[in-house]
């Protein structure tokens, strides 16, 4: 279910960052994009704490 969460920001942020350079926005191009390292950030810590218990 975690994954399916960051799958889901991650695409958010895909599609902000696309959408963000069709209307020359560096505003929402940023913000997908720490979307997207936070979705994996999350993803990445949470399969490190769940090989630790």
């Amino acid at each position: 279910m975690t994954y399916l969460l960051a799958l889901i920001a991650s695409a958010l942020g895909v599609a902000g960052v696309v959408h963000g350079e069709a209307d020359d926005s560096p505003g929402l191009q940023f913000l997908g994009v720490v979307l997207v390292v936070g979705a994996v950030a999350f993803a990445v810590r949470h399969a490190r704490r769940g090989r630790q218990r």
